[in-house]
């Protein structure tokens, strides 16, 4: 009897073996809750009637912006899982530009809900796999959808830009901002790539005095600093033969740290006419070439001019703009068609650009240069931002940003979809009703899915200080009669056709917020254990 009941307490045993699932649980719920609560940072700046955020940084720098991808950056997240809602607006930004507060806020959303089906018992792979397949269907929704849009038709671009500015602190300039944003775009659309935007090609120069009405597109090169008149030389140049010179006009230095002790007067005044001749020999070069405006490169070695070769170029009758910076000369000679001058042994003619005019402005209380007229330029284009504070400046400058990555979008996506909330609402009533279709766990966490993506126009009623139940009921019922683009009208503050009323954004924006946002949530729903090395 003994040795058959042995085995038997030794199989009991094994089965009933404790297993502590309460860490992993209490660290999946320490995480969802970390990310939620950046998620709610930046619910309260979504949409038009969003509140906007004031950020004082430990330097004493104040940020005044409700863009979702600043007031994130900014802000200084510890929790490792929170972090990577940071990091999802931050991917959001660059995938589109826009729709970085509609991203964190999907995903704050989603975490609420992965919380309750964990409380129901459900496995979080269940979960991961369903949001994965719910997601893949949410795309298709939009896809259908969605309206094509050709790049001939300029009103749909700049309606678009205007729907993502209306939502920034300088809204009230978008009427000027949106069509400088499409137009800058456009005009840099390479047609060997016809899908592709470089924005680096659309430089933004920030100069601070008067408003923001007065942000101009300028066909040409502008530079935030003064022509260098030390000795009296010329602020203004028709038909410029301009040079981008990487060495300096100064007396040479020796190439290591070395000492000249000078005993008498004799050789003092051979050193000093050396340093002349030297440099008027590199004027009479630059000169030779039929070059008047000269670009340099700062320099950190030595100066890259002395007073004595300003003077030797004003009486050459060479414009200088000194102090370029090493970033901008691939934009410069990009922009001016010519080639960058390392060695003055290389100057030679064929190297220089040609415009029509570089002169020195006055604006607000400093000086810029313009430098117009440009022969064969290339594929660039300046903006110059103009503000009445910095503050104003920066989150113009921001804006406009976010303004030229939506006309990026539709270049690279030729599609538009409805704002307002619509595409949320309609993504919601149709997963429901999928989610009737599926068997088992699937159709319960899609279900969830769904219902989280109705936070959108819920949190778009609420900051516009509308009745947000009310609304989004009425919202369903209008799209379940099959008004697909029914959404939400804050300044009415009322429902309505978002299409007529031209509230559009670019499908790639709404279709990486939904990608990203699940990407980010199954990797937290994933996560069981933090592993801390010091």
């Amino acid at each position: 009897m003994a040795a058959v009941t042995a085995p038997q307490q030794h199989r009991s045993s094994k089965t009933e073996s404790y297993v502590d699932n309460k860490r992993k649980e209490d660290i999946r719920h320490a995480n969802i809750v970390a990310a939620r609560a950046v998620a709610s940072a930046v619910r309260t700046s979504l949409g038009p009637k969003g509140m906007d955020k004031m950020i004082s940084t430990s330097s004493d720098e104040v940020i005044i912006t409700n863009d979702g991808a600043t007031i994130l950056n900014k802000m200084q997240v510890l929790q490792p899982a929170a972090k990577m809602l940071v990091e999802l607006s931050k991917s959001q930004d660059s995938a589109a530009g826009d729709g970085t507060t509609t991203v964190v806020v999907i995903a704050g959303a989603l975490l609420e809900q992965c919380l309750i089906l964990l409380s129901h018992g459900i496995h979080p792979t269940v979960i991961s796999d369903s949001l994965h397949k719910a997601s893949l269907k949410a795309l298709d929704v939009l896809s259908a959808m969605a309206v094509p849009v050709e790049l001939s038709d300029k009103d749909s671009l700049v309606k678009s830009a205007s729907t993502s500015l209306n939502s920034k602190v300088v809204s009230q300039y978008s009427t000027l901002l949106a069509p400088l944003a499409v137009d800058s775009v456009l005009s840099v659309v390479d047609p060997a790539t016809p899908d592709m935007v470089d924005l680096r090609d659309i430089k933004i120069v920030k100069k601070l005095g008067g408003t923001v009405d007065d942000t101009e597109l300028v066909k040409g090169l502008v530079f935030d600093k003064k022509v260098s008149h030390a000795a009296g030389g010329p602020t203004r140049m028709e038909n410029a033969k301009i040079a981008v010179i990487q060495f300096q006009i100064s007396p040479p230095k020796t190439d290591i740290e070395q000492s000249i002790v000078v005993s008498d007067y004799s050789q003092m005044d051979r050193i000093l006419k050396e340093e002349r001749s030297y440099i008027l020999g590199m004027i009479k070069k630059i000169k030779s070439t039929g070059c008047n405006v000269l670009l340099i490169q700062k320099s950190i070695l030595r100066d890259a001019v002395t007073d004595l070769s300003l003077h030797y170029l004003a009486k050459a009758k060479i414009l200088v703009i000194k102090d370029v910076e090493r970033d901008d000369i691939e934009f410069i000679t990009k922009t001016l068609n010519c080639l960058p001058i390392a060695n003055i042994e290389h100057f030679r003619a064929e190297k220089l650009g040609h415009a029509d005019l570089v002169e020195e402005v006055s604006l607000g209380d400093g000086k810029i240069v313009k430098i117009t007229g440009i022969k064969d330029m290339g594929k660039t284009t300046t903006v110059l931002v103009r503000g009445s504070n910095q503050l104003v400046l920066d989150e113009a400058d921001r804006s406009l940003h976010d303004a030229l990555c939506v006309v990026r979008c539709l270049v690279a996506k030729r599609f538009l979809i409805a704002g307002g909330g619509a595409p949320e609402i309609e993504l919601s009533r149709q997963l429901g009703a999928w989610a009737k279709v599926l068997h088992g766990m699937e159709g319960y966490c899609v279900r969830a899915f769904a219902e989280a993506l109705e936070v959108i126009p819920y949190t778009l009623a609420e900051n516009a200080g509308l009745n947000p139940i009310a609304i989004v009921t009425e919202l369903r019922n209008r799209h379940a009669q099959g008004e697909i683009n029914a959404g939400i009208n804050v300044r009415k503050g009322q429902i309505t056709n978002i299409l007529e009323e031209n509230v559009v954004q670019p499908l790639l924006v709404s279709t990486s917020a939904i990608t990203l946002a699940t990407e980010c949530v199954r990797m937290i729903l994933k996560i069981d254990d933090i592993v801390t090395v010091r």
